[in-house]
């Protein structure tokens, strides 16, 4: 098929049956040339293009950590080893998908400027005219590009292209299509809709969108009329530290006010997942980490870390923090490393002591060790994270020192969140923005020390 056949070919194919093909069936059909750049949309939306360029949709290929993971990982994975040579091209699927239609597998590095850079553009969501299968995974959407644009509400004119109302952008199911995985083992490496769809937000009708593109007055497009209930294209989720602030709320208090040293304390922490509408951590919850930090301080300032009790269940000791586990031994198997002993578990930083309490879902590669290759992904640890609107209480049993001082002792609860473990960070040379800690709820309780 020649170049110019080629392009005429795909032109055409929005009226076509194979306008309808649907995640890897869809690859090398749609050069980039049928695809609006962004820069044409933002002549005249105006305010959504400065939304959509500080959110990480625009980010997905030009990303710092997504960039290094692709090229330094997933993709001589794909190379060496048969099980996941999809991953080459299917990760383009959600980061890059211009790239992948086009066939442009593997994209140039973002450094060359090429359109794998326009990552989730706009004109790709607006093209979307729903998904293939009954569950929307795997980038299963389906694309017809053109001068018919997707859009949420009905009889909106435009003088550039046809807007045509179409409910599926304002479904759930939409966002299913990349914001779900399976791995090449048949596990779901990511689940944020699943999750969504199994909870209380779920069932009640709250929408992804109701969260991450919250309506306000304004106008779509400059030369519009004022709406009511614009869609602000935030998508505002773990890179934003607006969005992490008090996501997950803390209380901690004593079993009783006033103690004598040498007693044991008893304190429970209440933490609650109250505002996330799907499970904390999420998405790609290999590489994210959220802990619980208890510290008590005397009367006289001296500061004692506080371990929490062990509950027993199966495979507990991936969620208790240790400063000498290690894990990932799979990033040497992919990068041709002998011998490569792995890195810290649970990576090492300042507000992170042995014994803290770690909520996260454990990845295991095929054989075992605990991934953040979530394509290498073949099993998983237990399933210690929060629920939508879930509460789980920790205990924390201290035996007062002897020489304890009398008067009051305050104890801290600290959650702590990081997008990325900061031993996989260094070894990769990731930036640090991508794994510093946020603090994101915090709860101070006391209880008096007698004489």
């Amino acid at each position: 098929m020649n170049r110019y056949f080629f392009v005429a070919f795909s032109l055409l194919l929005p009226f076509m049956v194979t306008s309808r093909l649907a995640g890897d069936e869809a690859r090398v059909v749609h050069p980039y040339e049928v695809f609006e750049r962004p820069a044409a949309c933002a002549s005249c939306h105006v305010d959504i293009a400065r939304q959509h360029e500080q959110a990480m949709m625009s980010q997905a290929y030009t990303h710092h950590w997504d960039e290094i993971e692709y090229f330094q990982l997933a993709v001589p994975h794909a190379e060496k080893e048969p099980k996941v040579a999809e991953v080459k091209a299917g990760c383009n699927g959600c980061h890059a998908p211009l790239a992948y239609l086009a066939g442009d597998i593997p994209p140039k590095p973002p450094a060359a400027g090429t359109r794998a850079n326009e990552s989730v553009s706009c004109d790709l969501c607006h093209t979307v005219v729903g998904f293939a299968g009954d569950t929307p995974y795997n980038f299963n959407w389906v694309v017809a590009p053109g001068k018919v644009k997707q859009g949420p509400r009905p009889g909106l004119v435009s003088p550039h292209h046809e807007t045509r109302e179409n409910p599926f952008l304002r479904s759930a199911e939409f966002c299913g299509t990349c914001h779900n995985e399976k791995s090449p083992y048949g596990t779901w490496v990511k689940a944020t809709h699943l999750e969504w769809r199994e909870g209380p937000h779920g069932k009640a009708g709250i929408v992804c969108q109701d969260c991450h593109m919250p309506p306000a007055p304004g106008r779509s497009a400059k030369m519009g009329e004022p709406l009511p209930d614009v869609r602000q294209h935030l998508f505002h989720g773990a890179h934003d530290p607006n969005k992490l602030a008090g996501v997950i709320e803390v209380r901690i208090h004593p079993e009783v006010r006033e103690a004598e040293p040498g007693e044991t304390v008893r304190l429970t922490a209440v933490v609650v997942n109250a505002k996330a509408g799907h499970k904390v951590p999420t998405g790609s919850a290999e590489e994210r980490m959220l802990w619980l930090h208890v510290e008590a301080k005397d009367a006289k300032g001296a500061v004692y870390h506080l371990p929490v009790d062990r509950k027993g269940f199966a495979g507990e000791e991936l969620t208790i923090a240790s400063s000498t586990a290690l894990a990932y031994q799979d990033i040497g198997d992919i990068r041709g490393i002998a011998d490569f002993p792995g890195l810290l578990r649970d990576g090492a930083y300042p507000a992170l002591r042995d014994g803290d309490r770690i909520f996260r879902l454990p990845y295991l590669d095929p054989r075992g060790r605990m991934t953040v290759a979530q394509w290498h992904t073949a099993s998983f640890g237990p399933d210690y994270r929060l629920a939508p609107l879930q509460a789980m209480a920790e205990t924390l049993s201290w035996k007062l020192p002897a020489a304890l001082p009398p008067g009051q002792v305050e104890v801290t609860a600290s959650l702590y969140y990081s997008r990325l473990v900061n031993s996989v960070a260094a070894f990769l040379k990731v930036p640090d923005d991508e794994w510093e800690p946020v603090l994101v709820g915090h709860h101070t309780t006391t209880f008096t020390v007698l004489p």
